[in-house]
């Protein structure tokens, strides 16, 4: 068997999945949370604002105390109706062919797991992603648990999921920089960077 490891986020998607969940779910929030953090918003973009923070910033202003299970609710509804419009075709292809391999196939993303599930279930596709914090309630914290899943955190989180030695080929997709740690546990012929455009 074959492992593929793909990032979701303008690899397989046109835009950012997390970001639009958050649109699709609080506009009036998000555009208020952009206005109170629009100092963090610029020293993000300057890149001097860690990313873990930016999230945690709108997660706890848009999800903090709410029910996980009404998210997930939320999620499968975004995953039905707005997901499907973002895919881009190429991918299609390219998930067929790994499925008729048998190959294994697995999201890796730094969009919280909650958001993705659904879709990826529907597609038979494996999710490694952004855990969120929840308590013992049920409710979300407005934290994530552990670490962002991007850059080298991707990497941890596949060798800790995955014998990856014991796979035949190991397949890599992916679009940015962060991505890179990612794409190098494949080797380089089945290595694929901004694919599907």
């Amino acid at each position: 068997m074959n492992l593929a490891l793909f990032d979701f986020d303008g690899t397989i998607s046109s835009r950012d999945s997390y970001l639009l969940f958050l649109w699709y779910m609080e506009k009036g929030k998000v555009i208020r949370t952009c206005l109170s953090c629009l100092p963090q918003i610029v020293l993000y973009k300057l890149g001097r604002y860690p990313n873990q923070k930016m999230k945690e910033t709108f997660l706890a202003a848009l999800f903090a105390g709410e029910y996980l299970s009404e998210l997930q609710v939320n999620s499968e509804r975004y995953c039905n109706t707005v997901l499907p419009s973002i895919i881009r075709l190429g991918f299609w292809q390219s998930l067929d062919w790994h499925h008729k391999n048998g190959d294994e196939v697995v999201v890796v993303t730094a969009s919280p797991e909650f958001i993705l599930r659904p879709w990826c279930r529907a597609h038979g596709i494996a999710l490694i992603g952004t855990e969120v914090e929840v308590d013992s309630s049920g409710r979300l914290t407005g934290r994530i648990s552990g670490r962002n899943c991007m850059g080298d955190e991707k990497v941890r989180r596949v060798t800790s999921s995955y014998s990856i030695e014991t796979y035949n080929k190991l397949f890599a997709y992916g679009d940015t920089k962060s991505d890179l740690p990612m794409l190098h546990l494949a080797p380089p012929e089945n290595r694929f960077y901004k694919p599907f455009r």
